[in-house]
């Protein structure tokens, strides 16, 4: 506009070189410059965007004594339009106003622009509102701030208020409007906003048709947006990339990659938004042949060395999980901004090569590139899956020197990092130093309790977390269930499933999952079977924890009548599956059929059997007695077998007396595990039975001299929504003198009616009978199903739960228990339920 008025005739070259001149030989007598050469040179540097440039020489015309008008004044005040320039925006908006020119209309609508593209809304907000003759560029101005800036809100009002006031929209007005709906994904607003348009006669206007197709598809109403999009009279590349884009976003990556075709059909050259848009529908169904015919598109565009680009192709082959293809094209940047290393070591910590990610972080800090808080939440990533909590330390260290420490997303980052390194205090302490915590910081902290096997702090937890009225969401929820589950809180785990079904959530797929898994812990598979029935969409997670949870309960026939059913339904099994499948026919004894399914696993399923598979096969042969062919099993496994695996040998070798296999055995353990204080334990029973107390007591020594702790016994039991928690001879509990008590007079009338004898066998130190027998008597589940039939209704199950396996007098006990009352007792150990009607158990003795 200044060009146009008062220098269309003035070369900006000439005006710049005579500028130079008086400049350098502070001679403004001679060849003085007006106001219209000082005005076109500022125009001229910022339309080439040297902005700083033309500040300066703003400063230069004031310091000639030349007075700015209010071209001028728009003319400078464009080259402050940016977050570093406000300041200098401010001292010339205090020079506007001293001037006089705050009163016209076209300096404050570009006030009014220059604040909104800063940043300043207030600031731009007053201007408005200032302004006594508003015409229809100053509304656009303040709408359009308003949506650039996210407050979508705000600009719908002020359209609402503009309107109000008569004032016309136009197609700049209807353009933001549209823009501030798709922020918003208010649909409603903004097909009325589409009426409005069509009755202006506008809707042929590109720029609008491509604004439509952008706010219905962030809107999720893709069908609308490409009705729009067919029904434009002129297309350009802006309106195929708005609907590419949508597609893509919302998941359509079919219809997305479809389109692209067309497009190129069409004659139009893809440019950097649409490979962006189209690589990102590839990344989303791992299409990673068309993602390279894509890759080889973009070389011939000369757009690989774009980062924006290339950041995507990294990211692309990253999530397809081809790292060797992200690594080539990243190494291909001479130069890498913080962002293409984030997508990298993204990748590599996603991918579970957390070294490689942990190398390049270090790389990246060689090359002198500053870490920012999403490369740290990354790094944390990795140190949480390796665990390494040592690496988790020093990048925690770096966190609070960078003042980070209290950025919500890192400080999620390390909350998570502490917890699955085990670590739960440390995770605790970031949790609560916290200064603001979102849903995605209470659920890193329900999910580290629940991962560690902390179902009681996890559900205080979760009280704590609605108590602060913030919403679970669905990750929650998958914690808390898990939890739940962990210490069998039925009771909780229905009222937090009233909740699901409130929020909407019960069809959800993998909350369905939780609840499955989450019934089938608590010993209820009729509920987690209704669950299962209900979901709209069954999976391969549905059907394995719905057969992991027959495994549990030892039903092995039925476990394989559900993976049938699957199998009827299409789903196809996954590892997880054959691990639930193997383990129910290794508490089934079902031999046969559990090699059958091992060898069907590679052979018709192309699932290559992992270290689970090998321990489930090898303790179906050490249940059933047949320790030497488990042995065999074991030394030709072709992978290094784990602790676990022997764990299972040692196991069955206490229950079938195997002293020397016990010992290899043991030693095999301890070359992998140093410390793994079950071992040791299991060793010095498997001593004691045999009656080589000097051996047993030599184990024990050991243990004590290399500070290794057995991990106490402990039983739960859920009443009016709390978990009651019981240890051998517990002397801490409110009820503890009535418990022993009735504990006392059942064991009298379980002796005078059906013979029971305490099994001595069971105290594995060399102690007197009376005192093995005491022990015995105060063992953590006696005392926890005394606390339930003493206070839970005549009829209602007694479900316990224990955290080691449970003893041969303790499962004779509940036997005899649940004849002798009536009741139904569930009984969760280490390795499996135990049900209890009437005197028998549903294991048939066999655990």
């Amino acid at each position: 506009m200044v060009m146009e008025h008062s220098s269309a005739s003035i070369s900006t070259r000439r005006v710049y070189s005579l500028l130079q001149r008086c400049m350098k030989t502070k001679d403004l007598s001679a060849s003085r410059p007006d106001l219209h050469m000082w005005t076109a040179i500022i125009s001229a540097h910022v339309k080439h965007q040297q902005c700083e440039q033309a500040i300066k020489l703003y400063h230069a015309m004031l310091q000639s004594n030349v007075k700015p008008n209010d071209y001028a004044y728009v003319a400078v005040l464009k080259a402050c339009a940016s977050p570093e320039a406000l300041p200098q925006g401010r001292i010339i908006h205090a020079d506007v106003v001293k001037a006089g020119y705050d009163s016209s209309v076209h300096v404050s609508n570009t006030l009014i622009d220059m604040y909104a593209k800063c940043g300043s809304l207030d600031e731009a907000r007053r201007v408005f509102d200032q302004l006594r003759a508003k015409d229809i560029i100053s509304w656009n101005a303040m709408i359009s701030g308003y949506t650039q800036n996210g407050f979508g809100e705000e600009a719908l009002h002020l359209l609402d208020q503009m309107r109000q006031e008569g004032i016309q929209a136009d197609a700049f007005t209807y353009v933001s409007a549209l823009k501030a709906c798709g922020i918003l994904g208010a649909i409603a607003k903004g097909k009325l906003i589409h009426v409005h348009i069509v009755e202006c006669g506008l809707e042929s206007n590109i720029f609008i048709g491509n604004t439509l197709i952008d706010m219905y598809a962030k809107c999720g109403s893709l069908e609308t947006a490409h009705q729009v999009f067919e029904t434009m009279p002129h297309k350009d590349l802006v309106s195929w990339n708005a609907m590419i884009a949508g597609y893509a976003q919302h998941g359509f990556s079919e219809k997305a990659l479809q389109l692209f075709e067309y497009l190129q059909k069409e004659g139009i050259r893809p440019n950097r938004v649409t490979f962006v848009s189209i690589l990102k529908a590839c990344c989303s169904i791992s299409a990673i042949d068309q993602a390279k015919q894509i890759h080889a598109q973009i070389i011939d565009a000369g757009l690989e060395s774009d980062l924006f680009v290339g950041s995507t192709l990294v990211d692309m082959y990253s999530n397809c999980g081809s790292l060797v293809d992200a690594r080539h094209v990243f190494n291909k940047f001479p130069a890498r901004d913080v962002v293409l290393w984030n997508v990298m070591i993204a990748g590599y910590a996603k991918h579970g090569d957390s070294k490689e990610a942990l190398n390049l972080f270090r790389e990246m800090k060689s090359d002198h590139i500053q870490p920012d808080s999403v490369t740290y939440v990354c790094i944390l990533q990795a140190c949480a899956s390796i665990p390494d909590i040592d690496e988790g330390k020093l990048i925690h260290t770096q966190v609070i020197e960078r003042g980070l420490e209290g950025s919500v997303f890192v400080g999620n980052g390390l909350v998570d990092m502490y917890a699955k390194c085990g670590s739960i205090d440390e995770a605790r302490k970031v949790f609560d130093r916290l200064p603001a915590k979102d849903v995605v910081s209470w659920n890193a902290m329900i999910a580290g309790y629940a991962q560690q096997g902390l179902g009681e702090q996890a559900l205080h937890l979760f009280e704590l977390m609605q108590q602060e009225d913030m919403k679970p969401n669905d990750a929650t929820y998958l914690s808390i269930l898990k939890a739940c589950g962990s210490i069998a809180a039925i009771d909780q785990g229905k009222r937090i499933h009233a909740q699901i079904i409130k929020c909407g959530l019960e069809t959800n797929v993998f909350v369905g999952s939780a609840l499955v898994d989450m019934y089938s812990k608590c010993g209820d598979l009729n509920e987690a079977n209704k669950v299962l029935i209900k979901l709209p969409v069954r999976n391969v997670v549905s059907w394995n924890a719905m057969i992991s949870g027959h495994a549990q309960h030892g039903l092995g026939k039925e476990a394989l009548q559900l993976y049938k059913e699957m199998q009827r339904e299409g789903i196809k099994p996954d590892s997880a599956t054959f691990v639930s499948l193997l383990s129910a026919c290794s508490h089934a004894n079902l031999t046969h059929e559990g090699f059958d399914l091992f060898h069907s696993m590679l052979d018709d399923h192309g699932i290559r059997p992992e270290l689970q598979h090998y321990g489930c096969m090898v303790d179906l042969l050490s249940r059933r007695g047949s320790l030497s062919e488990a042995e065999k099993f074991v030394i030709k496994m072709p992978i290094v077998p784990s602790a676990d695996i022997w764990m299972s040998v040692l196991a069955a070798c206490k229950t079938h007396g195997n002293v020397e296999l016990a010992r290899r055995s043991f030693d095999s353990i301890l070359k992998l595990e140093p410390s793994n204080d079950a071992a040791y334990v299991l060793m010095a029973n498997i001593y004691a039975v045999a009656g080589r107390w000097v051996d047993s007591l030599e184990i024990r020594k050991t243990m004590k001299t290399a500070g290794i702790r057995k991990i106490p016994g402990c039983t739960w039991i859920e009443f009016n929504n709390q978990m009651h928690r019981f240890v051998v001879e517990d002397k801490d509990h409110p009820q503890k003198k009535r418990i022993y008590a009735t504990l006392h007079t059942l064991i009298g009338r379980i002796k005078d009616q059906f013979g029971y004898e305490p099994d001595l066998s069971c105290v594995l130190y060399d102690v007197p009978d009376h005192k093995k027998a005491h022990l015995l008597s105060a063992h953590s589940e006696k005392l926890a199903l005394t606390f339930g039939l003493i206070n839970l209704p005549p009829g209602v199950p007694i479900r316990i739960v224990k955290n080691l396996r449970t003893c041969a007098d303790c499962h004779t006990f509940a036997k005899m228990i649940s004849k002798l009352s009536g009741r139904e007792i569930i009984e969760r150990d280490a390795n499996r339920f135990h049900h209890f009607r009437d005197g028998v158990c549903s294991c048939g003795d066999y655990w």
